[in-house]
């Protein structure tokens, strides 16, 4: 830190230190009042017959009080020794655009059309406009709101390429109304002045009346003329009329161009009254208030002053330090909890393949779920005896778990099948880890409804007290898987189409956990794998929804039809003003 750039937010608050002297003053003074001695000796001969000593205690109760009355009044002042970007003000200022939909937009003296150029020179207003707050009306024979203030341009452009002659339901010219339109919109946003930017070819005298009520009313009037910048002016684009439509409404006029020169010209870039960002008055620099850092060191202080002795308190200080939220959190769980956290620890190891530290994490269960898990994760990781024993005691807890028999079974027919000629114990061990666990035991952790080959997810079902209850399948079904695992254990089989056999049930066990662990979302091909072919049911489906989205009507403007439509409806009926 730079003492050079120390400045204070609050300096008057350091008069506050003058008070010292005066505190320690009176306590000398009341020091000296309180000696019993001052009734019987006279106050001259008191300084040559008492021994002046204060005890050490209160002299340190002094010491801390002041150093703490002095942190307190540096941090009320507020120093600060650097300096951050803050903005002043942010600028508000209104614009509401007013947009030609009438049939002579479609005109192409203005290649691609007039609509086309026009649209796209809003988008680039709304683009690099630098803040304000932006509207969008839209005119024909009536004016109508598109989109009201807001500050977010984004909300704006969004109904850009809606914006189409047929939206609006009666055709006309009428940029009266929507100058009116647009005071209205301006009125009702709690402004006092605003911008509106009329896009057009030609104004009436009425035109030229409603431009001139705004600037009144403290609005002022800009025109765009979008036609073309060349040649014989088409029918109705009326350059003349536009430029006094401009100076009646206090404004400028612009012809459209192919950049943004018109959009600079016309200034509602940036919004009236505001500065481009980067300038002083749009952004500064405001010193950051560091007193808050000083009030630890003061509650430090002050810490004593609650109870006598307080001196071996700031000891507790340092003793009683925290040594973690985890295992504060610990402190209120109760055993289901706690048994319920290790359990979902264990899930996860297990789907990452970390079979030996899952077996460890369902082995903290006591229940029949638990040692089913404990059971799969054994038999993962090939440790099959160890793998029925759990499978046992699930069994016992829960005698009619049709998983945990048949898997017990298929554990069971990996054990006893002999390896194929030509291959090592370790290569059976392997193979048998994978082949001969069919069901849950290759898949994941137990769940409900297990299925298929490790389609099964996790258990995460609970009774009311806090334990997993288990969802035993059907033994008919666990019997076949069983059956069919014996029955493989007696086909003899060559080496060659036994690894053929393997690889494959391996390459199903990844694709199944992968989508059990993506909890449901659609199979895909492992690496290496051809993608599954289309059956010609799927195509025929497929097909038939893509012929059905041709035949949804492309309409985008369909929203802002009706809309208008309605709008237009109520301002018919009677009693009501147009605009």
């Amino acid at each position: 830190m730079d003492l050079g750039m120390l400045h204070w937010t609050r300096p008057l608050w350091l008069w506050a230190l003058l008070l010292l002297p005066l505190w320690a003053w009176l306590v000398a003074r009341r020091a000296r009042r309180a000696s019993v001695w001052h009734g019987v000796v006279d106050a001259h001969l008191l300084p040559h017959l008492l021994a002046n000593e204060v005890a050490p205690s209160r002299r340190w109760g002094r010491w801390l009080a002041t150093a703490a009355y002095v942190l307190a009044v540096i941090a009320l002042a507020g120093p600060g020794w650097r300096q951050v970007e803050q903005p002043l003000w942010r600028n508000q200022a209104p614009l509401v655009v007013a947009l030609d939909l009438s049939s002579a937009a479609l005109q192409r003296d203005v290649p691609p059309s007039r609509l086309a150029q026009a649209r796209h020179k809003l988008a680039r207003l709304l683009q690099q406009r630098t803040g304000g707050q932006v509207a969008l009306v839209a005119y024909a024979g009536d004016a109508f709101t598109v989109a009201p203030l807001t500050d977010d341009a984004a909300n704006v452009a969004v109904f850009l390429d809606a914006l189409a002659p047929d939206v609006m339901p009666v055709d006309g010219q009428r940029i009266d109304r929507a100058i009116v339109w647009s005071t209205k919109l301006v009125r009702q946003a709690g402004f006092s002045r605003g911008d509106i930017l009329v896009m057009g070819d030609h104004a009436t005298a009425a035109d030229v009346a409603a431009a001139t009520a705004a600037a009144a009313n403290g609005v002022r009037v800009s025109v765009l003329g979008v036609g073309a910048a060349a040649g014989p002016a088409p029918p109705g684009f009326d350059e003349a009329s536009l430029r006094r439509l401009a100076q009646a409404g206090g404004g400028t006029y612009q012809r459209i161009t192919v950049d943004d020169a018109d959009l600079h010209a016309l200034g509602v870039l940036a919004p009236r009254g505001a500065d481009a960002p980067g300038t002083a008055k749009g952004s500064g620099r405001h010193w950051a208030d560091e007193g808050y850092w000083l009030l630890p060191l003061v509650m430090l202080l002050v810490l004593p002053a609650f109870r006598r002795g307080a001196a071996a308190m700031l000891l507790v200080v340092g003793i009683g330090w925290p040594w973690g939220a985890v295992q504060a959190a610990e402190w209120w769980r109760r055993p289901d909890q706690a048994q319920h956290a290790a359990m979902e620890a264990a899930t996860q190891r297990y789907r990452r393949g970390d079979f030996e530290a899952a077996a460890q994490g369902f082995a903290q269960g006591d229940n029949a779920d638990a040692h089913y898990n404990r059971g799969n994760a054994l038999a993962k990781a090939g440790r099959y005896a160890e793998a029925i024993q759990a499978y046992d005691q699930a069994l016992r807890l829960a005698p009619g778990m049709g998983d945990a028999k048949a898997n017990r079974r298929a554990v069971q027919a990996v054990m006893q099948r002999k390896p194929p000629p030509g291959r090592n114990e370790g290569a059976q061990g392997q193979d048998g880890g994978q082949r001969g666990s069919p069901g849950n035991p290759s898949g994941s952790p137990r769940s409900t409804g297990a299925g298929e080959l490790g389609a099964a997810q996790p258990s995460s079902g609970r009774g009311a007290n806090g334990t997993s209850q288990p969802d035993h399948g059907t033994d008919d079904e666990r019997d076949g898987t069983g059956s069919t695992a014996e029955g493989e254990r007696e086909k003899p089989v060559d080496a060659a189409a036994q690894a053929q056999a393997d690889q494959a049930q391996r390459a199903r066990m990844q694709r199944a956990l992968a989508q059990g662990s993506r909890g449901g979302e659609p199979q895909r091909p492992a690496a290496g794998q051809a993608p599954r072919s289309e059956t010609p049911a799927e195509r025929e489906r497929r097909i038939a929804n893509e012929a059905a989205l041709r035949r949804v009507p492309d309409d985008p403007g369909g929203l802002l039809r009706a809309k208008f439509r309605l709008e237009h409806q109520r301002r018919l009926q009677p009693g009501t003003t147009p605009p």
